[in-house]
């Protein structure tokens, strides 16, 4: 296994600016995500988990600290450049399925949208993916015609074609029922046996258990 983290954090803090006070939601978080594994990152609501993904993934910038992914440090970058680097480097799937879906596009369409973005992705790599995560008879599919865990396993997909350095996902599992949320887990394992390091966060203990690694934040801290 490739000994080189895919995403490293040092130091990482975020400051929000709220009314007339200030909230830290992380403070000093040091972390490394490496390929091939899965890591949960676990926590009380306000703990800084959601924070965490958005400066791992590109959409926010630390406070302090930086934030390094495939070797490109996100954090020096200013928006419209993190913007770019994030369609390479990040593939990023949000608790509710009908966040990561298009209503009116097909599987096929989303995955192929999705390649685009990634700057190109061979046809038999695509098929690759939605057979492993088992919705390649789906093509056809649009969002409205598929379960939950059919439309969980399609925002993966769409997220881990191109194979990202790192996947990150908050929530995902939140609106499933435990069957087809441990269904979802195993698949997306084999996402990251493939070389991506996926970082999910999650408030349940079943779920957490499936991952490699666990990453506990309290108050914005690391303490486990």
């Amino acid at each position: 296994m490739n000994d080189v983290p895919a995403g490293i954090c040092r130091g990482v803090s975020r400051v929000y600016q709220a009314a007339d006070s200030y909230v830290q939601a992380l403070d000093h978080v040091d972390a490394e995500f490496r390929p091939g594994m899965m890591t949960a990152l676990v926590g009380p609501s306000g703990s800084g988990k959601s924070s965490l993904l958005r400066i791992l993934s590109g959409l926010d910038r630390p406070s302090y600290g930086s934030v390094e992914v495939g070797g490109v440090k996100l954090s020096d970058m200013r928006a419209a450049a993190r913007r770019r680097a994030r369609k390479r480097l990040v593939g990023y799937v949000f608790q509710r399925p009908s966040e990561n879906l298009i209503s009116y596009l097909n599987l096929r369409d989303h995955m192929t949208l999705a390649a685009q973005m990634r700057g190109g992705v061979p046809k038999d790599e695509i098929a690759e993916v939605l057979d492993l995560l088992g919705i390649g008879a789906l093509a056809g599919h649009r969002p409205e015609e598929l379960s939950g865990g059919e439309q969980q396993r399609l925002a993966f997909a769409q997220a881990a074609v191109g194979a990202p350095p790192i996947l990150v996902a908050d929530e995902p599992t939140a609106e499933l029922d435990h069957a087809s949320a441990a269904a979802l887990l195993e698949v997306v394992g084999h996402i990251a046996k493939r070389g991506t390091a996926v970082i999910f966060a999650t408030h349940d203990p079943v779920v957490a258990e499936r991952a490699d690694e666990t990453i506990r934040l309290e108050s914005g801290r690391r303490v486990g």
